[in-house]
């Protein structure tokens, strides 16, 4: 992208330059301003254009990135100037008076929230606003814009026992009074207290491990540890000991782990290939966003080919038992019930079974293989890459690089380091 402040001051009325690596981002002069507008064709192919606002107040890289929005939504089939008309529309229907904290709340559950989430994670922050709604009648039926600082403070006050959680509503509040300022339901002048109170005074302490607060950590097992878990697998039931080996030799989530079917294996020049569909993915609310490929090696390899083999009509590979697909929290939960700490040891008349290699959640395994490829040489765009997180930026809509090959190489040589580990004997 390239701009040049000097040419835009000397633009004349009616002149306009575009910029290089922005199609249809272009700088228009008129006898009072400058202003920066996108240009677009309509369904019928008629050119349109939406003003994005006034330069120099706007510069360049704020105007890219609501180009980039703009241009995102014309992708889906959305024609952002009749867009813009609908919402002011909308606007003249309600009046400020009449649009209550609830109003906004639904309007934001049901637009924004529900587009950006999926119906699972959707469904719990539907929850979660409308408890502390239902917990705060006065709050919940009051007009949004009379709304205080002091008022978006008590709620988050009272949450504040949970700090996480009081985080994820103190965000959710303000995309949402944000997304009423969008679309016109609510004065721009209005404060959206909610991103001005508690800022940076909502820590977790950690979690709790045995009635006490361990404080935060980015836990990454060592080499001797998966050494030692990897050893010790065969104590698993054959879901957890499964799920492990996906975790570390895929670099997945949990998510798309447990929701792995036969018809997502494919054999490609006799190499077998697991692809998640987009939809499955973190990423099913990005537009930029591709299916995540994974090349199957080793253990990863044989896990899904024996599942594949042994899978029933519901045509899940981890079935969970009541049918339906093994969860990540079913997985989260049996290993906590692993742990020394847990309360189900604590409740067993023998010590049972007990992990080896203590403190560690499923996501740690993510990170750890993650933290492996690194070490062994994966430079940071192919590693990020690998695990399925969206390049940054302007890189994600310019890049469309698959990393195939790359993704080959690499989690090859992470088999074999694993391998290695599992192999090695625990005092060398």
């Amino acid at each position: 992208m390239f701009f040049d402040p000097r040419a835009a001051k000397l633009l004349q009325p009616g002149q306009h330059i575009v910029i290089e690596g922005c199609q249809g981002l272009r700088l228009v002069a008129t006898a009072s301003r400058k202003t920066w507008t996108y240009r677009y064709k309509d369904d019928s192919g008629k050119m349109k254009q939406v003003a994005i606002g006034q330069w120099p107040a706007i510069p360049v890289q704020a105007a890219a990135a609501q180009w980039q929005e703009l241009r995102t939504q014309r992708s889906a089939g959305v024609d952002p100037r009749a867009q813009r008309k609908r919402i002011k529309v909308a606007a003249k229907q309600v009046t400020p008076e009449a649009y209550t904290v609830r109003q906004l709340v639904q309007d934001y559950v049901d637009g924004p929230l529900k587009d950006g989430r999926k119906p699972t994670g959707h469904e719990a922050a539907r929850r979660a606003l409308h408890a502390v709604l239902d917990e705060n009648p006065t709050f919940a039926e009051s007009a949004a814009h009379e709304v205080t600082r002091g008022v978006a403070f008590g709620i988050l006050d009272a949450k504040k026992a949970t700090p996480m959680a009081a985080v994820k509503l103190r965000s959710m509040f303000g995309a949402a009074w944000e997304h009423a300022h969008d679309s016109g339901r609510l004065d721009g002048a209005v404060p959206n207290w909610w991103r001005q109170v508690m800022r940076g005074k909502l820590k977790s302490k950690g979690k709790i491990i045995g009635g006490e607060h361990v404080g935060q950590g980015r836990r990454v097992l060592t080499g001797d540890e998966v050494g030692a878990l990897l050893r010790w697998l065969d104590n698993m039931h054959p879901h957890g000991r499964d799920a492990v080996v996906m975790y570390l030799w895929t670099c997945t989530r949990g998510a798309e782990i447990f929701s792995l079917r036969p018809e997502h294996v494919t054999k490609e020049r006799g190499l077998w290939w697991w692809t998640v569909p987009k939809s499955l993915t973190k990423n099913a609310g990005e537009a930029l966003a591709v299916d995540l490929r994974v090349p199957l090696y080793g253990r990863a390899l044989e896990v899904v080919q024996r599942r594949i083999k042994a899978a029933g009509p519901d045509g899940w590979l981890f079935t969970g038992a009541k049918g339906g697909p093994y969860t990540q929290h079913d997985f989260s939960t049996y290993i906590y019930g692993l742990q020394p700490y847990s309360e189900k040891v604590a409740r067993r008349s023998s010590p049972g079974l007990v992990l080896p290699v203590t403190n560690w959640t499923p996501h740690n395994l993510r990170r750890t293989a993650r933290t492996m490829l690194a070490q062994l040489g994966c430079i940071n765009e192919v590693a990020e890459a690998i695990v399925g997180h969206m390049p940054k930026d302007i890189v994600a809509t310019y890049n469309a690089h698959t990393y195939d090959a790359e993704r080959r190489e690499w989690l090859a040589k992470l088999d074999q380091y694993l391998e290695g580990l599992a192999a090695r004997h625990p005092e060398t």
